[in-house]
């Protein structure tokens, strides 16, 4: 909203775009619990050594990283490597702004925004 008011756009790559675009997934994944599935739990993940991942869906049904970048690299997915490690998890996402998906490792899955949320409202993850 400060941005909008001050007629400011954040430069893609930097931290105030990052969180703008965290927040904006966090407010689709919000609506969608609204209007399809209140009763979906919305929570995160973190170790006490720092590692953390944005978004758990239910009951580790879905684990969802973050990252306001055209091209994701290893060290993106430190985070739910780590949940993995932890547990069992149905279904791990980038949500990234590369232009294609692309499969990670056996488990986790780069995904475009637009798609994710395509998918999302789609009822694939329900």
């Amino acid at each position: 909203v400060a941005n909008y008011l001050a007629r400011r756009q954040p430069r893609i790559g930097s931290q105030e775009f990052g969180k703008a675009f965290e927040h904006y997934i966090l407010m689709e994944l919000k609506a969608y619990q609204s209007y399809r599935n209140p009763d979906m739990l919305i929570t995160f993940w973190r170790t006490s050594t720092g590692r953390e991942v944005d978004f758990i869906l239910g009951d580790k049904e879905l684990a969802i990283e973050i990252k306001s970048s055209s091209r994701i690299h290893e060290g993106d997915i430190g985070g739910l490597q780590a949940l993995l490690e932890d547990g069992p998890v149905k279904k791990c996402f980038i949500v990234c702004l590369e232009k294609q998906p692309r499969q990670l490792s056996k488990n986790i899955e780069a995904v475009p925004w637009q798609m994710f949320i395509e998918r999302l409202w789609d009822g694939e993850f329900e």
